[in-house]
């Protein structure tokens, strides 16, 4: 079953932003909202009270997408928790259906945001253009959700040692930069491809 909406609920403003620019290249002009919460803490404490009220009022058509940073945490463990939130809130996920009929699909970034514009360095290259164009190569950033040492951190170094963000990675201004440059068919982080099957099979065809 496809929808005609769908709700996007993202651990931060940086997110919500690049995730503005990136949805509508995938589902066209399917309907979508993005909500931000202030970390991904606040978004696992209010998770449940929310999901209970899209419970109470959801339509039938339309879908919920939740998407959270892996960070150090145990995949299995943390989607499970998003799981039970939403079985406890009485809503149908695409994980129990193993189908297109479900209310709620569940999505980790492994390594945050940032891995994806590893996954998509020609679009970095395309808003930062001293970026060298080698840095995929490298071992260390070949497999983008495998970077060691947090992503974010790594993502400013590579643009510091260039003399973009010398005070330090402003988050939202760099997805709003890059997000538009970005081409979701090319991009190498599977977290990502992951998400963008997701939105795929929402697509009435």
């Amino acid at each position: 079953m496809t929808g005609t909406h769908v709700e996007v609920l993202v651990e931060e403003p940086s997110m919500e932003a690049a995730l503005r620019l990136i949805i509508p290249k995938i589902i066209g002009s399917l309907s979508f909202d993005v909500y931000p919460f202030q970390g991904k803490d606040d978004l696992l404490k209010k998770l449940p009270e929310r999901l209970r009220g899209y419970a109470n009022w959801l339509p039938p058509d339309y879908r919920i997408m939740v998407i959270v940073d892996r960070d150090d945490e145990d995949c299995d463990e943390l989607k499970q928790r998003l799981e039970q939130a939403a079985r406890d809130a009485g809503l149908t996920t695409r994980t129990q259906t193993g189908g297109p009929s479900y209310q709620i699909v569940n999505r980790l970034a492994i390594e945050e945001l940032e891995a994806w514009y590893f996954g998509d360095w020609e679009a970095v290259r395309a808003a930062y253009p001293r970026v060298a164009a080698t840095i995929p190569n490298s071992a260390k950033y070949r497999d983008p959700d495998a970077i060691k040492g947090g992503t974010w951190e790594a993502f400013e170094r590579v643009l510091q040692r260039i003399e973009y963000f010398d005070s330090g990675l402003r988050k939202i201004e760099a997805a709003r930069a890059i997000a538009p440059h970005m081409d979701p068919e090319r991009n190498r982080s599977r977290s990502f491809q992951v998400l963008r099957a997701a939105l795929l099979e929402m697509v009435p065809t």
